[in-house]
C-alpha cells in the first residue's frame, strides 16, 4: 500500500524531531525560531555608522587645511580657462534690440481740389519706428517719417514710469494730448484724412507737436478713470505757434474721463485747454480750447463681427492780431460701423472757421469703407466733398493702402 510506506518512510524523522525537542524542552508540535529583527536598534546602528563616518571625513578636511595654513606660499598653480559659454539661442541675442516696425501708407486721388495739391498717386509717408525698455524704470520710442520732403521725427521721447506718486513723464518730441485724434498717427485713424477742423486750427495735417516735457498722472473717480496731462513745449510749432524769444513757451493740459457704461458699451470725455505764441506781435498769443467725446459698442460674444462708435470733438481758436482777436469754431462728428470681422464703414460730418480769418468757414463731409485683409493691412476707399469759402466745392475720391512690417506697439486706447 502507498500510505504505510510513506508512514514507514517518515517515521525515523518523526522520532529525531521528537528526541530534539525533549531535549530542548519545547512543547511537542512547536519549530524552533529566530528572535524576530528590532527595527529601532537598527535605525540607531546605521545613524551611529553615519555620524562615525561624517566625523572622520571633518577630522580630514581640518588636517588638510591645517597642512595648508602651515605650508610656505608658493606660485600660485595655473587654473584651467572657463569653459565656453554655450551659444546663446536668436531669441536671447536680440532681446536687447528694440523692436523695429515699417508703415507705409500709400495714397491715390481722383478729382479735383484747388485748395489742396495732393498728386495723384503718392507713397505719402513711411513711418518707421523703434521701441524698447531701456531700463526698469524706462522706455523708448522713436517714431520717423519718411516724405517727399525728406526724413523727420515725427516722435522721439523717453516715457519714465516709475516715478514719484504715481506720475508719469514723457520726455522729448510728442503729439500734444489735444483732443483725441491729435495725437494720433495716421495709421491708426479710421478716415483716410484728418478732419478739417484740425486741419484749420490745429496745425494742418501734420498737427500740433512739441518738444518739451508731458507729465500724466492717474486720479480714480470711484468707477470713473480719471486722467491728468499737463504738458510744456517750445514755443515753435508749424503753422501754429511763433516764438519771438527761445523763452516762450507753449502749453497745454487735457482732462481725460473714462467710464464703463455696460459690459458692452463705455463712453469718454476729454478737456483741452492750450496756449502759445503766435509771432503776430512780441506778446501776441494763441488760445486754444477743446472737447473731445467718444462712445464705444463692442459686444463681447461678437467683438469681431459687430461694433460701433461715435466720437466728436469741438475746437476752439482765439487768436491776438494786431487788427484785433480772430476767434474760430470747429467742430466734427463721426460714426464707424464694423459691418463684418473685416469690414468696415464711417461716415464724418465736420465744419470749421479758418484761424487767421475767422469770417470764412469750410464745411465737408466724407464717407467711406475699409477693409482690413489682416492685422497688418489696410485697404480704405474715400468720398469726400469739401465746400469753402471761396465758393469752391471739392469732390474727390481717395484710395489708402497701408501696410505693415515688423512688430508695432499697441497705440493708447
Amino acid at each position: 500500500m502507498i500510505v504505510p510506506s510513506l508512514l514507514r518512510r517518515r517515521r525515523p524523522r518523526a522520532a529525531a524531531a521528537l528526541a530534539t525537542a525533549l531535549a530542548l524542552g519545547a512543547p511537542l508540535g512547536a519549530q524552533p525560531s529566530a528572535p524576530p529583527p528590532d527595527p529601532v536598534a537598527e535605525l540607531r546602528a546605521e545613524i551611529a555608522q553615519l555620524r562615525a563616518e561624517y566625523a572622520a571625513q571633518l577630522a580630514a578636511l581640518e588636517a588638510r587645511l591645517a597642512a595648508l595654513e602651515a605650508a610656505p606660499p608658493g606660485p600660485e598653480a595655473p587654473t584651467a580657462p572657463p569653459a565656453p559659454a554655450p551659444a546663446a539661442s536668436a531669441q536671447t541675442s536680440s532681446y536687447f534690440n528694440p523692436a523695429i516696425s515699417l508703415i507705409g501708407n500709400f495714397f491715390a486721388v481722383a478729382g479735383d481740389n484747388e485748395n489742396e495739391s495732393r498728386p495723384i498717386a503718392e507713397l505719402s509717408e513711411v513711418e518707421l519706428g523703434f521701441q524698447a525698455v531701456i531700463d526698469p524704470y524706462a522706455k523708448g520710442d522713436i517714431f520717423v517719417a519718411f516724405g517727399e520732403e525728406g526724413a523727420e521725427v515725427e516722435e522721439g521721447y523717453v516715457t519714465f514710469t516709475a516715478l514719484p506718486a504715481q506720475f508719469l513723464a514723457r520726455v522729448g518730441r510728442v503729439l500734444a494730448t489735444f483732443g483725441k485724434t491729435n495725437s494720433q498717427h495716421m495709421h491708426y485713424l479710421p478716415w483716410a484724412d484728418k478732419p478739417l477742423p484740425l486741419v484749420s486750427l490745429l496745425g494742418g495735417e501734420e498737427g500740433w507737436r512739441g518738444d518739451g516735457l508731458s507729465v500724466s498722472r492717474i486720479f480714480p473717480i470711484g468707477e470713473t478713470f480719471s486722467e491728468l496731462t499737463v504738458e510744456a513745449f517750445r514755443g515753435d510749432a508749424e503753422g501754429l505757434f511763433e516764438a519771438a524769444d527761445r523763452n516762450d513757451l507753449a502749453y497745454n493740459s487735457h482732462l481725460k474721463l473714462f467710464r464703463d457704461l455696460s459690459e458692452a458699451a463705455n463712453l469718454e470725455l476729454g478737456l483741452s485747454w492750450g496756449t502759445g505764441p503766435n509771432g503776430s506781435t512780441p506778446d501776441a498769443r494763441t488760445d486754444l480750447a477743446g472737447l473731445d467725446l467718444t462712445w464705444r459698442w463692442k459686444p463681447l460674444r461678437t467683438a469681431h463681427y459687430r461694433g460701433f462708435t461715435l466720437r466728436g470733438e469741438l475746437l476752439q481758436s482765439d487768436r491776438e492780431t494786431p487788427d484785433g482777436d480772430q476767434r474760430a469754431l470747429g467742430w466734427f462728428a463721426s460714426a464707424e460701423a464694423r459691418l463684418a470681422r473685416r469690414w468696415w464703414a464711417f461716415g464724418r460730418l465736420e465744419s470749421s472757421e479758418r484761424a487767421d480769418d475767422a469770417s470764412l468757414r469750410d464745411e465737408g463731409f466724407a464717407l467711406g469703407l475699409t477693409f482690413d485683409p489682416s492685422e497688418f493691412s489696410r485697404l480704405r476707399a474715400e468720398y469726400r466733398q469739401r465746400r469753402y469759402a471761396e465758393d469752391v466745392t471739392a469732390d474727390e475720391l481717395l484710395m489708402q493702402l497701408q501696410f505693415i512690417l515688423g512688430a508695432h506697439g499697441a497705440h493708447p486706447f
